[in-house]
């Protein structure tokens, strides 16, 4: 059993992951960090808990400590982090001395030897930690995952760049309140509304998607070679992203190919089994009113990318169109960067 601690527990990230790690067979949590003002308590009495579920018994009673390497039981192997970017950027650093850093904050993504991973898309990533450990004189690391939105978007253009020549891609997202932390969006800003500006999120996508689809050379990677443009938007939902994408290939297809790839597509965490991983990444609906947040959202246990409305767009040549779901505090965000440490707990540890 590997010992892990959670930083940032008290938020709603924070939250998700104590959520996820119940029962896990390979992780217990033995160590939970937060500010000051709640370091001394007892986790219960210092948290609000927002998760439908209950609280787990287990971790109710763990004495939260203060968010810095000192403060951390030496038994610990890997920290989990759900810090604020600003806040991340040095206290990921300090950890990474001492223990593996599976990071959800956006802080340190796409730095130079740091890897940003989803499992199933580039893990071969996974192999910039030597120089990463090196080049800091660190005896741990700090592996992050992307933003929520690019998770998801992400694992369905996967099996679609390695079976086609793509050109372009445009997505247009409708992106659920909780991704913005629970005191993030006032009710009366979402409610009977919409707000078409998430602050620095199509930037992320934009970056973060080409990252992720391209190639490592051993050294450095190589983005995908073709554009892409996001819009973002927030709605009234609490959880669950909605993505309507367009996609432009170089050369004719067919639609049943697309699918095909689609429903057949198995990454790494699948082939190891490992235990967050969902048995199909992508799942293809035939309704003609799926995907929805709400029937969708917790497939595969939330860690699935649901698909609908997969269709050839006759405006454009060689182009189709789909419309996607994901959940984003689970597979989008905690249980990316738990996936992560089961690949490295597989793999390297």
């Amino acid at each position: 059993m590997v010992n892990v601690g959670v930083l940032g527990a008290t938020g709603m990230v924070g939250q998700r992951f104590i959520q996820l790690l119940e029962n896990h067979p390979d992780f217990e949590i033995t160590a939970l960090a937060a500010s000051s003002r709640s370091a001394g308590k007892r986790y219960e009495d210092a948290t609000t808990w927002y998760m439908n579920e209950e609280m787990p018994e287990s971790v109710k009673d763990i004495k939260v400590v203060e968010t810095n390497p000192d403060a951390m039981d030496n038994d610990v192997d890997i920290v989990f982090s759900s810090l604020p970017a600003d806040f991340a950027l040095k206290v990921e650093k300090d950890f990474a001395k001492d223990y593996v850093v599976a990071s959800n904050a956006s802080a340190h993504r796409m730095k130079k030897n740091i890897p940003l991973v989803i499992p199933e898309v580039n893990p071969q990533c996974l192999d910039m930690i030597d120089a990463q450990q090196k080049e800091n004189d660190w005896d741990g690391f700090i592996v992050t995952n992307p933003n929520c939105s690019t998770i998801a978007l992400a694992l369905t253009l996967k099996p679609i760049v390695d079976n086609f020549d793509v050109k372009a891609v445009r997505v247009s997202t409708m992106q659920a309140v909780s991704g913005a932390g629970y005191n993030g969006v006032p009710s009366m800003a979402i409610v009977d509304n919409l707000v078409p500006y998430i602050g620095g999120e199509e930037e992320k996508m934009e970056s973060e998607s080409l990252y992720l689809l391209g190639s490592f050379d051993g050294n450095d990677v190589i983005n995908a070679n073709f554009k892409l443009s996001a819009s973002c938007h927030r709605v009234p939902v609490i959880d669950g992203h909605t993505e309507a994408v367009f996609v432009e290939l170089n050369d004719g297809f067919d639609i049943a190919d697309v699918k095909g790839s689609m429903q057949n597509f198995k990454g790494l965490p699948q082939e190891l089994n490992l235990y967050s991983a969902p048995e199909n990444p992508v799942i293809v609906k035939e309704e003609d009113d799926r995907p929805q947040p709400r029937m969708d959202r917790n497939a595969g246990n939330g860690m699935a990318v649901t698909v609908g409305r997969l269709r050839e767009d006759k405006a454009f040549d060689n182009s189709f169109k789909y419309v996607l779901v994901g959940h984003n505090t689970i597979r989008g965000a905690a249980g990316a960067s738990i996936l992560n440490a089961e690949l490295i707990n597989d793999k390297i540890l």
